[in-house]
C-alpha cells in the first residue's frame, strides 16, 4: 500500500514543528530581570550630573572596579561606571543601556555600552585566594609520580612551580557563576521603568585615561556629562 507523499509531507512537518516547539519553550527562559543598584538620595550624590529634558542622569566613574559592597570584583578590559536617572514624580522611562556611550581621552567617536554579559570572561577578584604554595608543591608530586618524571619536566605537562611564571588558579564554576549572577544584577534595569533608577554600565576599554565623558542620547534628551 502506497502512502501518498502530501500525507507524509504533512506529517514530516506536524513532527517537526513539536519538536522544535518544546526545545524553545524549554531553552528560551527569560533570566531573572536585573534589580540594578538602588539609587542615591539625590543627584547630586554623584560624582556628576547634567539634565536631559525633565530627566536628570548623574554618573559615578568607578574605573575597573565593580563598586559593590558585598563582593569585590575588577574587570580589566571594560571601565564601569554606576548611572541613575530621576524624574519628576510618577515619572516613567524606558531604560536602555544603548542609550549611553562614553569618550575617553577626547576621542572623536565613543565607546558604546556593551551588554554586561561580555564582562565575565575578564572578571577577577582580589579576595579570592589562589592555592597556597603547599598545596601546588602536593600538586606538583602527584604529577611527578603520574609521569613518573621524578620531578622533571617531560615536555608535555608544565612545571607549576617555576617562579618564572604566574600559578594557574583555577576558578570553580559555582564561585564564576555566583560572579557573573552579581553582574547581572547590578547592571542597569532595562524597559519601561518607574523612576527613580541606578545600575551598572559597561564600556570595554583597558588601561588608564585621561579624561571620561558620559553621553546620554534617548527620545527622553541627550547630555554630555563630565567624569574625569
Amino acid at each position: 500500500m502506497k502512502i501518498p507523499l502530501l500525507s507524509i509531507a504533512l506529517a514530516f512537518g506536524v513532527l517537526t514543528a513539536q519538536a522544535q516547539d518544546k526545545p524553545l519553550a524549554e531553552v528560551r527562559e527569560k533570566p531573572e530581570a536585573s534589580k540594578g543598584i538602588p539609587p542615591r538620595a539625590a543627584p547630586t550624590d554623584y560624582q556628576a550630573h547634567g539634565q536631559a529634558g525633565k530627566i536628570i542622569i548623574a554618573a559615578e566613574l568607578d574605573g575597573h572596579a565593580i563598586p559593590d559592597p558585598s563582593l569585590t570584583l575588577t574587570t580589566e578590559d571594560y571601565l564601569v561606571v554606576e548611572v541613575a536617572l530621576y524624574g519628576p514624580p510618577g515619572t516613567n522611562l524606558r531604560l536602555n543601556f544603548q542609550d549611553f556611550s562614553l569618550r575617553v581621552n577626547g576621542k572623536k567617536t565613543p565607546l558604546p555600552a556593551q551588554p554586561y554579559e561580555l564582562t565575565f570572561k575578564s572578571l577577577i577578584s582580589p579576595e579570592y585566594e589562589p592555592p597556597t604554595q603547599h598545596m601546588l608543591d602536593d600538586a606538583n608530586k602527584k604529577t611527578s609520580v603520574n609521569t613518573g618524571t621524578n620531578g622533571q619536566n617531560s615536555g608535555s605537562h608544565t612545571n607549576i612551580t617555576d617562579p618564572q611564571l604566574p600559578p594557574l588558579i583555577h576558578i570553580p564554576f559555582e564561585v564564576k557563576r555566583a560572579w557573573e549572577q552579581k553582574i547581572h544584577m547590578d547592571s542597569l534595569p532595562e524597559g519601561d521603568r518607574p523612576l527613580p533608577q541606578g545600575g551598572l554600565l559597561f564600556f570595554e576599554k583597558s588601561g588608564k585615561t585621561n579624561s571620561v565623558e558620559l553621553i546620554y542620547n534617548s527620545p527622553a534628551g541627550k547630555v554630555t556629562i563630565p567624569l574625569q
